[in-house]
């Protein structure tokens, strides 16, 4: 009996380990507590990558090694982390901060901070302050509640915003604006839509990110990555989209290109599992 009891216990494990490998991510290290509630990532030009926590936190940017390890800690000046939910980048290596969650749809003060001398340590900070053109009340009817935003992108002097759609009309519709990455107030110009799924918990844009050649942008859920490719301007869904299962479900919001073949993907931290820092190869 006690044999038997071994045995199933050695399969049930073994079965599980199989499982966990079913994933195409693979998992580089657990992140540090103070990332707990990480929700942005991207990528500089010294190969390091960059790091934020979302709302109720500090307003730190952590510098990271690829293995995850901090490696410095960085107050930004003159902001303020009231949901701070992705990173961007430009070629100037100025690191764009967006303070533009919205979960309530009621923000009147949505905010991307641009950051500059990040690699210098001589940090300059200014404001691109923006609002929707297409949002008349706040917040809205709950079926029109698509102004939270966790993803976003820096091409061509423009900043390309991806709402994450908590309304209760149309789910899985991403909203996509363009807002100027010059400081100042601003009118967020929608330019397009796009219907990830039609399972709204497998659907919601949580992260963005785009490569150095600036012609492959990542969206990212917590199951999945969109890759778009083939565009022109403005027209970000009007070229070639593949969707990537990851067949790994986590709270995951953050994302960058460490090259055109590698992806680095974050989560957070839940109940029974640490916020973890992942690789994805695109196979070929």
């Amino acid at each position: 009996m006690v044999k038997l009891f071994y045995l199933i216990l050695l399969i049930t494990a073994t079965a599980s380990c199989q499982k966990g490998k079913h994933t195409d991510l693979i998992k580089v290290n657990t992140l540090p507590k103070i990332l707990h509630e990480i929700s942005g990532i991207t990528m500089l030009s010294d190969h390091n990558l960059y790091a934020i926590n979302d709302s109720g936190n500090s307003n730190t940017l952590f510098c990271l090694n690829q293995n995850g390890k901090i490696v410095r800690e960085i107050k930004i000046p003159e902001t303020k982390n009231i949901d701070w939910e992705d990173l961007a980048y430009d070629k100037e290596d100025n690191i764009y901060i967006g303070d533009f969650g919205n979960n309530a749809n009621d923000r009147k003060d949505l905010v991307i901070y641009k950051v500059s001398g990040v690699l210098s340590n001589t940090l300059t900070t200014s404001k691109i302050e923006f609002i929707f053109e297409d949002q008349k009340k706040f917040p809205p009817k709950k079926k029109r509640l698509n102004f939270d935003v966790e993803a976003f992108v820096y091409l061509d002097g423009n900043l390309y915003l991806f709402t994450k759609n908590r309304g209760k009309k149309s789910k899985g519709v991403t909203k996509l604006y363009r807002v100027s990455a010059t400081p100042g107030k601003h009118i967020a110009k929608l330019i397009g839509t796009y219907e990830t799924c039609k399972n709204y918990s497998n659907c919601l844009i949580t992260g963005a990110a785009i490569n150095r050649s600036e012609d492959k942008i990542a969206l990212l859920t917590h199951n999945k990555v969109f890759l778009l490719s083939n565009f022109k301007g403005d027209n970000l869904f009007d070229g070639s989209i593949q969707k990537i299962a990851l067949k790994h479900n986590s709270q995951k919001e953050g994302i960058c290109f460490k090259n055109d073949s590698i992806l680095f993907i974050s989560d957070e931290k839940t109940n029974h599992h640490k916020a973890t820092l992942y690789k994805y190869q695109f196979k070929k």
